[in-house]
């Protein structure tokens, strides 16, 4: 178990540098490749209407007419450990890991996504419990209880939810229990360790419009899974020998369709890590997501390939968090 836990931490450490090489070889190789020079690419990042020494300077303080292996080990560099920006007569230091100076801000761009992440946390992890505990305990029952009328009309539920996006979801709720019935009145963020009882309330609308929209998938991929997996021999051998239908349900018909619910839960939540972008934009909550779409449309290169950078990486640990648990869920896979 150690040496899977080892081969897969190189794994994860080895991708990281191939996406980062990626996200590098997106915004500074295929450019070049189209035909712009050094010039025209440093032009992009002084605004509009710039005056030629000004995208000069900018070309020789960004490094952009260096040869393109040699402006990847710096920025690689500056993941690693900083990166030191001349600034006229003073120089400044970007701490690790650096993402560059933002254009609109002109402030270190990692600290800006770091102020963004408490609200996406927060909205993600919470929704995530709603939405995975909601969902397999439904998809559980309704394979259970197949052809009832709960099994009918929870997946008509789930079906309304997947089909259903979380702007209209979420513009609903928030016209009926925020403006109408003031339930919750105000949907802001506020710390967790400021005031805990008002961090929650706030945020419960958000959580139930982005589980919503999960848990209508979740439990119809566990009913799938459950039907699949009780009528297996192992099952019926189970209960001829006598075990009880609890156990026979969590331990053995449970435990195996969890394999897929663990795959997909990973590569969701690691995702939404990222940035949930409809949900924060509908709420207006300032998370990531909003840093995203800020990001985008003030053409912020420094601010989007840091974006890039964490969604990725959120997405490649959740990876590996999911295979850690497969040898956990699975014990086939240990050996």
């Amino acid at each position: 178990m150690v040496t899977f836990i080892i081969r897969r931490l190189i794994a994860t450490i080895f991708l990281l540098i191939v996406v980062s090489m990626i996200t590098f070889a997106v915004f500074f190789l295929i450019p070049r490749l189209a035909g712009q020079n050094s010039y025209q690419l440093a032009s992009e990042y002084v605004g509009s209407n710039p005056t030629p020494a000004t995208v000069i300077a900018v070309e020789n303080k960004l490094g952009i007419n260096q040869p393109v292996d040699v402006q990847y080990g710096r920025f690689l560099r500056g993941l690693v450990f900083g990166e030191h920006y001349n600034y006229g007569p003073s120089t400044t230091y970007c701490p690790p890991p650096c993402f560059g100076y933002s254009f609109k801000s002109e402030q270190p761009v990692w600290p800006l996504m770091v102020s963004s992440m408490p609200v996406t946390i927060s909205l993600v992890v919470g929704a995530a419990i709603l939405w995975l505990v909601g969902g397999v305990t439904t998809g559980v029952i309704s394979a259970l209880k197949r052809g009832t009328i709960f099994d009918r009309f929870s997946m008509g539920v789930a079906l309304a939810g997947v089909s259903l996006p979380i702007f209209f979801t979420g513009l609903i709720s928030l016209e009926l229990f925020s403006y109408k019935w003031p339930i919750f009145p105000n949907v802001t963020y506020v710390g967790i360790t400021t005031n805990p009882l008002l961090w929650a309330r706030n945020l419960v609308l958000p959580w139930i419009t982005l589980a919503f929209l999960y848990v209508a998938l979740y439990a119809r991929l566990t009913r799938a899974g459950m039907l699949e997996t009780m009528s297996e021999d192992y099952i019926r051998t189970a209960r001829a020998k006598g075990l009880p239908e609890r156990t026979v349900i969590v331990r053995h018909g449970l435990r195996a369709a969890l394999t897929p619910i663990i795959t997909i839960f990973g590569m969701d939540l690691g995702a939404l890590l990222g940035g949930a972008i409809l949900t924060e934009t509908t709420f207006s909550l300032h998370g990531l997501g909003q840093f995203t779409i800020l990001a985008i449309n003030n053409q912020d290169l420094p601010e989007i390939m840091g974006v890039t950078m964490l969604a990725a990486f959120f997405i490649i640990i959740a990876n590996l968090v999911v295979d850690i648990l497969y040898a956990v869920v699975d014990p086939r896979v240990r050996h």
